[in-house]
């Protein structure tokens, strides 16, 4: 093996291109292989098509279509054959652009710029807009434990003044002592199907909401098509669903997907719940426990699923 060859085969030969402009990593790795065979001169290798599948885990066929392009495109040349194999030699005289780093550069370059882009729109989605912002101008403060907002973008419909003194929670404090205090309103609800589930006014509407997930009558013949309706309650767990996603703000590409994951765990830790109970409540009211309860469950549940 020579040193020579086979830094060349790594650094300073050309680089060979496919038809979509893409480096030959094949190629290049089959160059490599057989430079390990070359002298110091780029003669004299002749490894068998068997060595080169040895050396690159390539199968046969890929190394002939490797050592074909390697050969048109004049890197290797045929010098004879020594037994049934031929002999190659390498044109060390041929040299890659300089113009080749430089281009790996500026794609690393461009790499570098497209992430820093990503996280700053990323950002800038996360950062309250001055538009958004209500601001409380000093001279509409009459008092000096008296706070008057004009906002209509809270989640909630907020009264107006909050009494620092009053010791009592801006939404539920009395204007004055003699006026009882009023329960904040309700919020518009995230309508899903027929059933409406209240974020509670803490918070702006989540992705969850801003993204319209509803539960349509598609959803719910597909809990019943597929049994999960006979063990969990569907309306129930949508709320749940809902009410969890709403709390951590979080976003999924495929709401109907993600719920459709929700019922299935749901289902199943309800049939293992059932299954492994240690007692079993029998129609005549008798009680079973052990193992006559847990068998008393598996049949519970498997004449649930066979009921239509």
């Amino acid at each position: 093996m020579s040193t020579e060859a086979v830094k060349w085969a790594m650094d300073d030969a050309p680089m060979l291109r496919t038809a979509s402009g893409k480096p030959d990593a094949t190629a290049r790795h089959v160059l490599q292989a057989l430079a390990e065979h070359a002298d110091r001169h780029g003669k004299n290798a002749h490894p068998s098509v068997t060595r080169l599948q040895y050396r690159t885990g390539l199968d046969r066929r890929t190394v002939q279509r490797a050592l074909r392009r390697l050969e048109d495109a004049k890197l290797i040349g045929r010098d004879g054959a020594v037994k049934d194999r031929t002999r190659w030699q390498l044109s060390l005289n041929l040299i890659r652009p300089a113009s080749d780093w430089d281009d790996i550069e500026r794609a690393e370059d461009a790499s570098r710029e497209a992430a820093a882009e990503r996280q700053r729109r990323s950002r800038a989605r996360r950062v309250t807009h001055s538009n958004d912002v209500t601001v409380t101008p000093s001279e509409g403060v009459t008092e000096s434990d008296v706070t008057h907002s004009e906002s209509a973008r809270h989640a909630l419909q907020m009264r107006d003044v909050t009494h620092f003194k009053s010791g009592r929670h801006a939404l539920s404090a009395a204007v004055t002592t003699n006026q009882p205090p009023v329960e904040p309103p309700t919020t518009e609800l995230a309508e899903v199907g027929d059933h409406s589930y209240p974020s509670q006014g803490l918070a702006p509407n989540a992705p969850i909401d801003d993204d319209g997930f509803a539960l349509n009558d598609g959803m719910r013949r597909w809990a019943h098509r597929d049994g999960y309706a006979a063990l969990v309650d569907v309306d129930y767990e949508t709320a749940q669903f809902v009410d969890h996603f709403r709390a951590n703000g979080q976003r999924r590409s495929n709401w109907a997907a993600e719920w459709q994951k929700w019922i299935r765990r749901s289902a199943k830790f309800a049939t293992d719940k059932r299954g492994t109970s240690n007692v079993f409540q029998l129609p005549t009211g008798q009680t079973l426990t052990g193992t006559d309860a847990r068998v008393a469950g598996w049949l519970a549940l498997s004449n649930d699923e066979e009921t239509p």
